[in-house]
């Protein structure tokens, strides 16, 4: 039995709903971004139970089909941009078409129809707040960040940067943390 779980976006959502599941004594098979696996059908007490802490920490269970599916969508394209380095070498479309099992085409016009935007706008905010992250980590120059993004160039990343925020990447390292949204909220 799968639960999904809306706003898991990173490792520690996962130890955050690990934490709460072993303190509610619920036994478990996985948890992945946006999903748990249970050995057993959950009571409806202990689902409750689940739901109340989930919504303590700003998480929510999932119960409608569509938006497992959005969530799904969501979470994998957070690990394709966020966590995985190899993936960004792969096409996002062929990506989310495998993992989810739907033609991209069918995911496309569930998330506008749903979240009101594009998965490729998505995805583009969320390549932005990766560009914030690593340019507030000063560990690669912005080159090296186009990159690894996936980025055709320097300018073409500024550009979609200056976009989405209203500043240069270089104005906004010199104002640096405050502007980072939470990756949930986006």
């Amino acid at each position: 039995m799968k639960l999904y779980i809306k706003n898991m976006v990173c490792h520690r959502c996962v130890l955050a709903v690990e934490t709460i599941l072993n303190t509610l004594n619920l036994s478990y098979k996985t948890i992945t971004l946006g999903e748990i696996e249970f050995q057993n059908p959950l009571q409806d007490a202990d689902r409750v139970k689940l739901s109340e802490q989930l919504q303590l920490i700003g998480f929510e269970l999932i119960d409608d089909k569509k938006h497992q599916l959005i969530e799904r969508i969501k979470n994998h394209i957070v690990q394709f941009i966020h966590h995985d380095k190899e993936l960004l070498k792969t096409n996002l479309s062929d990506f989310l078409a495998s993992e989810l099992g739907y033609e991209y085409n069918y995911l496309s016009n569930l998330f506008s129809e749903v979240e009101g935007t594009t998965i490729e706008k998505y995805v583009i905010l969320q390549k932005i707040e990766k560009v914030k992250e690593l340019i507030v980590y000063d560990e690669l120059s912005l080159k090296e960040i186009a990159n690894q993004l996936g980025y055709s160039s320097v300018a073409y990343l500024s550009n979609q940067f200056k976009k989405v925020t209203g500043l240069t990447p270089s104005h906004f390292k010199s104002i640096g943390q405050q502007k980072r949204v939470p990756l949930d909220h986006l």
